[in-house]
């Protein structure tokens, strides 16, 4: 019987402005994908994500790739990516959270994913190495996974190197997300922010053609846009608001009810909650100076930061453009 309860999360990150140097520090590359524990005690396989909502009717293929590990029992933390002509592809990962039982089938035999593991928290024995140091639980992890004949599941690279890491550095934007430092003497925190986070900001201008409101009214995101080369405003990401809700209001009322996004457009049901949210659209006049932790495809993910409004940039000027990056595998 497993010694790890499945209401345990996983072992959360702080961000830090610099690579922590020095002895004693692992490196691993931050994927670019759903952070997952895996457990698996006989035939029952849970994957739960970092919420503890369980993952396994949107990957059927993972679920069967663990139920048919020899080992009886496991507890495993990693990441749930999936390879798009051999890069790791955040948007087709997204695509698989879809509701109905034949799409997810379907997609799950034409875009399979991978579990990329990075730490062992219950071993085939069933016992709880969470009290254990980081370094005992690497060796471990990397013994059972070389038993391991499956390509779904996957050993996470790792470095005790600080400059290898900084290499790592230049994939960010190609299936990296950044880079994580944890100490090897430590145990494992769940829940905590025990480790450390990396990330390379890029910092664009676009345009706010959209806001979204809380429950309770307030403006909670505002929402981006930039202009494609047809002249098509499209929703590539969102950003909480800078000010005050009264001197948020002030800046957006001469803006009020435009088109919004005349492209891609934010909205549409949640594939968590199925409920469906609509923006308040906005005369696209406005411009604000944002930065991202990171931007896939022709979107910027979680973490965006306002860091200024441009009043001196027009709109048109916002292009997508400023998306682009080397494609790199």
């Amino acid at each position: 019987m497993l010694s790890v309860s499945k209401k345990t999360v996983p072992m959360e990150a702080r961000s830090e402005e610099e690579l922590p140097s020095g002895a004693g520090w692992q490196y691993e590359p931050k994927w670019d994908g759903f952070r997952c524990l895996a457990f698996k005690d006989g035939a029952k396989v849970d994957l739960l994500s970092r919420n503890q909502r369980p993952l396994n009717r949107y990957f059927p293929e993972l679920e069967a790739a663990f139920a048919g590990l020899s080992q009886k029992q496991l507890v495993l933390d990693g990441e749930i990516v999936l390879l798009l002509d051999g890069e790791v592809s955040f948007e087709a990962l997204q695509l698989r959270l879809h509701p109905a039982a034949s799409r997810i089938r379907k997609l799950a035999a034409e875009t399979p994913v991978d579990f990329v593991a990075f730490d062992l928290l219950a071993d085939p024995k069933g016992r709880d190495l969470r009290d254990e140091t980081l370094e005992a639980r690497r060796t471990m992890l990397e013994v059972m996974l070389a038993k391991i004949d499956n390509p779904r599941i996957r050993l996470s690279p790792m470095t005790t190197s600080r400059p290898t890491a900084q290499r790592w550095l230049k994939q960010v934007g190609h299936g990296l997300d950044g880079i994580v430092a944890k100490r090897r003497d430590d145990s494992y925190h769940a829940g905590e922010r025990a480790m450390v986070k990396f990330k390379v900001w890029k910092t664009i201008d676009a345009v706010v053609g959209a806001f979204y409101e809380d429950k309770s009214g307030r403006i909670e995101y505002l929402l981006l846009g930039l202009y494609d080369e047809a002249g098509l405003l499209h929703y590539v990401g969102r950003t909480r608001p800078p000010d005050d809700e009264a001197t948020t209001r002030k800046k957006l009322a001469p803006v009020m009810h435009g088109e919004g996004f005349t492209g891609r457009s934010p909205g549409g049901k949640s594939r968590w909650s199925g409920k469906e949210r609509k923006p308040v659209m906005l005369k696209p006049k406005l411009v604000a100076e944002v930065s991202a932790d990171h931007i896939t495809g022709d979107h910027m993910r979680h973490g965006s930061r306002f860091l200024r409004w441009r009043f001196d940039k027009k709109p048109g000027a916002c292009r997508m453009d400023q998306l682009k990056a080397p494609r790199r595998r």
